[in-house]
C-alpha cells in the first residue's frame, strides 16, 4: 500500500481483523503514550501548586526577562567601551579551560583503566575497580561551582581555582565515561592478543584502548566546548576569566555590555566546534587512502 492512499472504511475495517495483533499493539502504544502525557501535565499542576507559583508571578517574571533583552540589544557608548579588558577576561578563560580539560583527561585516563571491569576482571582487582568508581562518583557528584568556591577559599581568587574546579569535576566525569568506553570494546581484538602472548599491558594498549580511542577523543573534545561554557560560571565565585565580567555588569544592570559578552562566547564556541569537527574528521571518521597510485603515462 503506498503512502498516501485514502483507505475505505470497510477496508480498514477488514485490516484490522486481519491484523489484530498490529491494531492492538497500535491501541496499547497510544493508550501509553496518553498515560505518560497526563502523568506529565498532573506533574507539573502539582509543582506549580505546591511552589506556590502564582500567575501573576510568572506574567510579571516574564515581563521582566522581556525588558532584560529589550536592553540587551540597545547598546550605548559603544565606542568607548573597554574592549581590551573583555578580550583579556575572555583569553583567561579560554587558558582556564584548556589547563584545566587537559590535566583532567591527562588523570582520567589511567583511572578509567583502573575503574573498568573488563581490565580489573579478576576477583583480586575488582575491588580496586569498585573504590575507583565511588571516587569517581564522589568527584562528579560536586558541582563544578562548589568546587569553584572550595578552591576560592583553599588557594584565593584567581584562574588557578578555576582551573582546580574543572579538574577535579572533570576528571569524575571523564574518568567514568572513559571507563564506559573501554567496558564496550569488541573482546575478539584481546582474544587474538592473548593467543599470539601478548602480555596484560599490551592487550590493554592494542586490544581495548585502539578501540577506544574514538570515544576518548570525542569526549574529550566535546568537554573543551562544554568547559568553555561553564568556565564563565566560575567568574561569579571568583575564580577568574570572562564570568567576572558577567557579574559585575548584571550588577550594574549593563545588558547591553552581557549581551556583547554572550556573542563573543558564542563565536568562541562556534569555533572551538569547527575545530572539533576538523579533529574528529580526521583521527575518528578517517581519509580515505588510495591502495594504490596509478602512474602517469609517459607519452
Amino acid at each position: 500500500m503506498m503512502l498516501g492512499q485514502t483507505v475505505s472504511a470497510e477496508r480498514l475495517q477488514t485490516l484490522q481483523r486481519q491484523h489484530t495483533v498490529i491494531f492492538s499493539q497500535q491501541r496499547r502504544y497510544l493508550r501509553t503514550l496518553g498515560l505518560i502525557a497526563a502523568a506529565i501535565g498532573v506533574y507539573y499542576l502539582f509543582f506549580f501548586l505546591f511552589f506556590g507559583i502564582s500567575w501573576p508571578q510568572l506574567l510579571n517574571g516574564c515581563q521582566q526577562i522581556g525588558r532584560y533583552f529589550m536592553r540587551m540589544f540597545v547598546w550605548h557608548d559603544f565606542v568607548n567601551w573597554p574592549f581590551g579588558y573583555y578580550f583579556q577576561q575572555i583569553f583567561i578563560t579560554i587558558g582556564i579551560v584548556f589547563a584545566g580539560t587537559l590535566t583532567a583527561t591527562l588523570l582520567a585516563l589511567p583511572l578509567s583503566f583502573l575503574a573498568a571491569r573488563n581490565v580489573m576482571s579478576t576477583p583480586l582487582l575488582r575491588p580496586i575497580a569498585a573504590l575507583v568508581r565511588r571516587l569517581l562518583d564522589l568527584l562528579r557528584g560536586i558541582d563544578m561551582a562548589i568546587w569553584g568556591l572550595i578552591f576560592v577559599r583553599a588557594v584565593g581568587m584567581g584562574p588557578l581555582a578555576g582551573v582546580l574546579a574543572i579538574v577535579v569535576q572533570d576528571v569524575g566525569l571523564l574518568g567514568k565515561l572513559y571507563a564506559e568506553g573501554h567496558e564496550a570494546v569488541d573482546k575478539s581484538p584481546g582474544r587474538g592478543l592473548t593467543a599470539v602472548g601478548a602480555n596484560g599491558l599490551q592487550k590493554h594498549r592494542y586490544g581495548i584502548f585502539t578501540q577506544s580511542f574514538p570515544t576518548f577523543l570525542a569526549l574529550s573534545l566535546y568537554q573543551i566546548e562544554s568547559n568553555t561554557r561553564s568556565a564563565a560560571v566560575l567568574g561569579f565565585v571568583g575564580a577568574g576569566g570572562i564570568g567576572l565580567v558577567y557579574a559585575e555588569n548584571m550588577r550594574l544592570w549593563n545588558w547591553d555590555v552581557v549581551m556583547f559578552i554572550t556573542l563573543l562566547l558564542v563565536a568562541v564556541v562556534m569555533t572551538m566546534d569547527k575545530v572539533s569537527s576538523v579533529l574528529r574528521n580526521k583521527y575518528i571518521i578517517g581519509e580515505d587512502i588510495p591502495l594504490y597510485q596509478q602512474k602517469s603515462q609517459i607519452d
